[in-house]
């Protein structure tokens, strides 16, 4: 039969690798939601990765303590800087998306009516 210390070691062992387990779950949602904000936003999410760089507990809107996560992540607008901005999760849900100052993205102008090139098969 196992000793007490066998099986402190042995939950041991198993609380770490369920942590690990869902830290990679909300690693998967943070980089989801970081890639579809930067492509909304016009920018160019770098490396397609976001790293984890601090871990902290905090309660969320119903009181319930969670894991609160800092993923950071790079990215550019011109593809000559970087940027480094950083996307929080509580629990396994994105809380936000935070990017620091930076240059803006350029848009295309609006096509007016006027602008349209003439339909040359009338």
């Amino acid at each position: 039969m196992f000793s007490l210390g066998e099986l402190f070691w042995l939950a041991l062992v198993v609380l770490v690798a369920l942590h690990f387990w869902r830290t990679q779950g909300v690693r998967q949602v943070a980089l989801q939601v970081t890639r579809n904000y930067c492509q909304r936003e016009g920018l160019l999410f770098l490396d397609e990765s976001v790293a984890l760089r601090a871990v902290w507990f905090k309660r969320d809107s119903q009181g319930n303590l969670c894991f609160w996560r800092r993923w950071v992540f790079e990215f550019t607008v011109t593809g000559g800087e970087r940027y480094v901005g950083d996307t929080i999760t509580l629990g396994n849900r994105v809380a936000a998306v935070n990017l620091p100052p930076h240059r803006e993205p350029e848009r295309p102008p609006d096509r007016s009516a006027d602008d349209e090139p003439p339909d040359r098969y009338h």
